[in-house]
């Protein structure tokens, strides 16, 4: 038996994962889905759905301690995709010239199944050995929201928590912040034919918005890269012939190390000027790992990886929630995604890379458990 053979059981739990929809939500039948196969082999599973029809998914094997060596976590929803744009149905499943299409693909019902697949494995071959938590979580894609409601009596402290984002089988020691904004400019409203008479709140704004847009000067991390901040949506006005009295803007802002929320709120409302109203939508920490304390998960889910210099991921994950909440564990990010196959049209996953990823995550349990399960 090869290891494509060897891991099959991966490949089918991620094509039934895609053919369920969870574009911007409604990721109870997914959560159902991974929730039974970690029953059937044993594991002690918990669903949560705090808001109907979006659920998490939390189980775990092994005997009751204070701390569990690896925990795996990843989340079930997917951002949105427009079938007319696409050469497939974005919720295919299928399989073609050696990869997996459709919606969430790479990011990330591929690295899920990956990480089911190896627990299950590892539970069956190992049980007294198998110490793991799995996290699966909804709403990741719009702020961690499915994270930042599991129960905390839920969740039990780890050495280790695993990230399946897609990274084609790198592994990421962490990633930036993010800091979602809201700036609004109130004006005062007229006729579009005596402009004169108002105050046009677009104008105000726009200008504030090429300010940022320009600014050359954001901080450069020599860790994480440069802090980045992109104008994302501006909505304002109602018709030509009135002065739009109010305007609003969302900002999104990648903080790193050394420019974190309060400066980058800073910089930005001097970019702005006055009359310009800030408001933080959400506000998420960047995780930063020591390689130092990764460098044995490192070396096990990519041999050789620990002697490179350590990487750091652009976007954020439910780390930045469960960090905290999980005893301040090692981050390592690690899944068979293609990095650049994330939210796209026509979004695919490579067959090899989730058998690769599969079998790394049964090594990294069977090693790690056995380190610290007597």
């Amino acid at each position: 038996m090869d290891d494509a053979d060897a891991w099959r059981g991966a490949t089918d739990l991620a094509r039934r994962l895609v053919r369920i929809d969870t574009r911007g939500g409604r990721e109870a039948p997914a959560a159902a889905l991974v929730a039974d196969r970690l029953d059937g082999a044993g594991f002690e599973v918990r669903v949560e759905e705090p808001i109907p029809g979006r659920a998490n998914v939390v189980a775990r094997f092994g005997p009751a301690a204070a701390r569990v060596p690896v925990t795996f976590t990843g989340h079930l929803d997917t951002v949105p995709a427009d079938p007319s744009g696409w050469s497939f149905d974005p919720m295919s499943g299928e399989l073609r010239d050696g990869r997996l299409l459709g919606r969430g693909s790479s990011d990330m019902k591929a690295g899920v199944a990956c990480q089911v697949e190896a627990a299950v494995r590892a539970a069956r071959e190992s049980p007294r050995d198998t110490a793991v938590q799995l996290i699966l979580t909804f709403g990741e894609e719009t702020g961690c929201d499915g994270a930042g409601l599991i129960d905390e009596a839920s969740l039990t402290p780890t050495d280790l928590l695993v990230v399946a984002e897609p990274t084609g089988n790198r592994t990421v020691l962490g990633h930036k912040g993010v800091l979602w904004l809201a700036a609004t400019a109130a004006g005062v409203s007229a006729h579009g034919s005596r402009p004169e008479l108002g105050s046009n709140a677009v104008a105000a704004l726009a200008a504030a918005a090429v300010r940022i847009h320009g600014h050359q000067g954001w901080p450069v991390s020599p860790t994480h890269g440069p802090a980045t901040v992109n104008i994302g949506t501006f909505h304002a006005g109602e018709q030509p012939n009135l002065v739009p009295d109010h305007a609003e803007m969302r900002l999104d802002v990648r903080t790193v190390p050394g420019f974190g929320r309060d400066e980058a709120i800073a910089e930005i409302a001097r970019l702005c000027g006055d009359g310009i109203r800030l408001e933080r939508l959400l506000d998420l920490p960047g995780v930063a790992t020591d390689p130092s304390a990764a460098a044995e998960a490192r070396e096990i889910l990519a041999p050789g990886s620990s002697a490179g210099p350590a990487e750091y991921a652009t976007y954020f994950t439910d780390a930045s929630v469960l960090t905290g909440r999980l005893g301040g564990p090692a981050v390592v990010v690690y899944g068979p995604g293609d990095p650049d196959q994330a939210h796209v049209t026509d979004e695919s996953c490579s067959l090899a890379a989730m058998t690769e990823s599969a079998a790394a995550m049964h090594r990294l349990l069977r090693r790690l458990g056995r380190h610290r399960v007597a």
